[in-house]
């Protein structure tokens, strides 16, 4: 099968290849010895676990720091 580059920069997967994916939003894009590799990113446990912090307001520097303090309690 061929893709062509459309403007933008965009490709147009085929259906055919899609079907063995029909649960996959995102896929992971490389470039590999002259060839582009798609692996596709399946959202997991952790994906909801980010999901759930963000909702509640906690960023990163707030888990930095609530380590840094259980770390000082010995």
């Amino acid at each position: 099968m061929l893709v062509k580059r459309a403007p933008g920069n965009r490709l147009i997967l085929p259906a055919a290849v899609l079907a063995s994916f029909p649960e996959t939003e995102c896929f992971d894009v490389a470039e590999e010895n002259g060839r582009i590799v798609l692996t596709p990113v399946r959202s997991g446990r952790a994906d909801a676990v980010r999901s759930k912090l963000e909702d509640l307001g906690i960023a990163e520097e707030d888990s930095a720091a609530a380590v840094s303090w259980a770390r000082s309690k010995t």
